[in-house]
């Protein structure tokens, strides 16, 4: 028996035909359709370092064509490594960078690799909603099953109110049963911008300790923080963590590369073990030319990742003010490349509503939040927007967001 969905000719298998087309390809083009500025996805629209890409030309040049290790070339594997110990996350004691870090096509197949390689059919995975999107689909594959502790909104909304979302720690308790093989942690978050405190970790810490749980953590924008006393924590440090962490980060976040798709994993020869089963039968390895620009990115990045994050922390308060003086509640991230803001003023049925008109008619593209959870209801009065552009996309975005108006009683559109 054939799985369809309704088009003929297509097949899609039953663990993923649930989730459709990804958001971000659905929002992109309708940008593209109607010339929206394009606050959706999240990706730059202005390039990464030149000293970075030229790395990339001269290891093109130099013969770095063919496949590489498994596992990463050895000057990016090393340099990952030397980056946990250059900021100070020692406690993990000597990081071996090839037995403890795994080269990756982006954090997202890392994320793949991880569950594939870890989880076993009826395994159950807790997710922090909202979550990225891609976490559901890949314990799809894992056939593993998905448990929810939601991320609950702001106490107060507004460009003052930094407190951001939070969970309930009886609640994540509560979802931990007989079947639970690990918490998934997104720290810095998308698509909230929060960053989870010490305090918030070492309670997940006890949690995973106490009924010997896996952690897995998606760490991309660890270096995109605004705020001080916004610190990112690595839980892998925390007491108890080591021997049960699997952590994930990209080089594309940190230096406007997202095209690139280089990630990796860092995990203990006993859990790295498990990511390699899967990894060398995804996608084997990560472009060759790319992995030796990436080692020099992180031994040389540190000037240009700090220009990027103060870019950011200004279009973040820059499009935060704008949103405020336009009648929206906003949650100010402390780190990420994304503002959640409440769009409940404008009298929109739901957020997919608000979003497809704020692009066909409003020129400005975002993304409905409802995406981000298993049941879409606690999102529909939610909006998502990047700040992860130029200045001049931002400018126009703004002056665009003027036009908005609340949906008269009769339904009409804005």
């Amino acid at each position: 028996m054939s799985n369809t969905d309704g088009t003929s000719g297509t097949r899609v298998s039953g663990a993923l035909k649930p989730f459709g087309t990804s958001v971000f390809a659905e929002m992109t083009a309708l940008a593209t359709k109607h010339q929206a500025a394009n606050l959706a996805q999240g990706f730059p629209d202005f390039d990464g370092p030149e000293f970075v890409k030229q790395a990339a030309t001269a290891a093109i040049g130099a013969g770095h064509n063919q496949y590489a290790r498994m596992m990463g070339v050895p000057a990016l594997n090393e340099a990952i490594a030397r980056s946990w110990r250059e900021r100070g996350f020692d406690t993990l004691g000597e990081i071996e960078a090839d037995s403890w870090v795994t080269v990756t096509t982006g954090c997202t197949q890392a994320i793949a690799s991880t569950m594939l390689g870890l989880l076993d059919p009826g395994d159950e995975v807790i997710l922090f909603e909202p979550f990225y999107d891609s976490y559901r689909p890949c314990l799809a594959m894992a056939r593993a099953v998905p448990r929810v502790v939601n991320l609950r909104p702001p106490k107060a909304w507004g460009v003052g109110a930094r407190e951001g979302f939070w969970f309930d720690e009886d609640e994540l308790r509560r979802a931990i049963g007989p079947k639970t093989r690990a918490i998934l942690i997104n720290t810095p978050h998308n698509p909230t911008g929060k960053v989870f405190t010490q305090i918030e970790l070492e309670s997940i810490a006890r949690l995973c300790v106490e009924h010997d749980l896996l952690a897995f953590t998606d760490e991309v924008y660890e270096h995109l923080i605004y705020d001080e006393g916004a610190e990112h924590v690595p839980i892998a440090i925390l007491d108890g963590m080591r021997e049960r962490t699997v952590t994930m980060s990209s080089l594309g976040k940190s230096f406007s590369l997202t095209g690139w798709k280089i990630g990796w994993v860092v995990a203990t020869p006993r859990l790295t073990a498990g990511v390699r089963a899967a990894h060398q039968f995804l996608t084997y390895g990560a472009a060759t030319p790319l992995q030796y620009a990436a080692a020099v990115a992180l031994t040389n990045g540190k000037d240009s990742i700090r220009a990027l994050v103060s870019l950011l922390k200004g279009n973040r308060d820059l499009l935060a003010g704008a949103l405020e003086r336009q009648g929206f509640k906003v949650c100010v991230p402390a780190a990420s490349y994304f503002i959640m803001a409440d769009h409940s003023a404008f009298g929109f049925e739901d957020d997919w509503d608000f979003c497809r008109t704020l692009t066909r008619e409003v020129g400005v593209a975002a993304i409905p939040p409802s995406a981000f959870y298993q049941d879409g209801r606690d999102a529909r009065h939610l909006v998502r927007f990047a700040f992860c552009k130029k200045p001049k996309t931002m400018e126009a975005a703004i002056e665009r967001l003027a036009r908005l108006t609340p949906r008269a009683k009769s339904g009409a559109r804005t």
